[in-house]
């Protein structure tokens, strides 16, 4: 389909979704465009819970490596999209669980020429969101940021800047991603395009989906299941049951993408754990799990690769589950 690009400049920002990820992108935005009152951009929050109704009172608080007790008021914050306009750019940072009902929300405020920009960590993500909503410019994408909620209210991010990598919508002909390119400079946003950016969204979910699972079912942290030889091998074994489905899909890895996954673990502390992990631990709390496990096996079904590593943990860690 064709889109309009020579269009309006963005005015109109929803952030669904104000946990780490969102409340880092968003906060800076929200920050960057306090600062540019001339430009007119309008920030929106989709949340919930206490972190929202602290968000309502005060504004969010964002602590980032450079600077500390931002204090980020967005236009509107809310729990839904009924109180809001039809955004231009609409950031989706929820967790995957949650992506259904969030698409969904979404129908009715998304325009043809709407930028929609799923940041969760998946492989399907695009379609997904594609399974709900027809229309709208949607962007796959991943987000490199180390973020967590402090307390309600509070998001901090530790490490490197944040990037957000992004690329084309494959439905979408004639697509110039240059209004786009240029707010996030405007907003002070590590924005990278490029016109595929599934092999960086895969090369991205060998490293979490493997140590989310292999974290989760041994409930040894990441230095734990690297420092031990048995994990390890468990850990490659699913590394590489996911770049032969990539492989089948047509998408480019570099050759040695599982020994580059497994060291990357080292820039991390020793006693950190994944979030998928985390989840599983508190017991009774939604988990992404099926963004994991089910999703590599169903893929694998589906192109003919099997999967049993990851077919044996994923059982195990269901099992596990009350």
């Amino acid at each position: 389909m064709d889109r309009d690009n020579d269009r309006r400049e963005i005015r109109n920002v929803c952030i669904y979704g104000v946990g780490g990820v969102g409340g880092y992108f968003g906060g800076k935005i929200v920050h960057e465009a306090g600062r540019q009152t001339e430009e007119g951009v309008r920030v929106f929050f989709v949340g919930r819970g206490e972190h929202l109704e602290e968000i309502k009172k005060t504004g969010l608080i964002l602590n980032t490596s450079e600077k500390k007790g931002m204090i980020c008021k967005p236009f509107f914050a809310a729990g839904d999209m009924e109180d809001i306009p039809e955004p231009d750019l609409c950031l989706v940072c929820v967790k995957s669980y949650d992506l259904t009902a969030a698409a969904e929300s979404l129908k009715g405020k998304i325009r043809d020429d709407t930028y929609l920009i799923p940041l969760l960590n998946g492989i399907d993500i695009y379609e997904r969101v594609r399974a709900v909503l027809k229309n709208g410019i949607v962007l796959p994408a991943c987000a490199y940021v180390g973020t967590h909620i402090e307390r309600p209210g509070m998001v901090t991010q530790q490490g490197a800047e944040g990037i957000i990598l992004c690329g084309k919508d494959m439905s979408v002909s004639g697509f110039d991603p240059a209004p786009l390119i240029r707010f996030f400079k405007n907003m002070g946003i590590n924005f990278t395009w490029v016109d595929d950016p599934f092999p960086a969204i895969w090369e991205k979910y060998v490293f979490i989906a493997a140590f989310g699972l292999v974290t989760a079912w041994s409930g040894k942290t990441i230095g734990g299941v690297v420092s031990d030889d048995a994990l390890k091998e468990l850990l490659k074994r699913i590394m590489t049951e996911i770049v032969s489905i990539a492989a089948k899909k047509g998408i480019t890895l570099p050759e040695n993408i599982v020994t580059l996954s497994v060291e990357k673990a080292n820039r991390f502390p020793f006693e950190t754990k994944t979030s998928y992990q985390r989840d599983i631990e508190a017991k009774g709390k939604k988990n992404e799990g099926n963004l994991f496990g089910s999703t590599i096996i169903r893929m694998g079904e589906t192109i003919g690769v099997t999967t049993p590593a990851t077919r044996s943990i994923w059982s195990e860690i269901e099992g596990k589950l009350p």
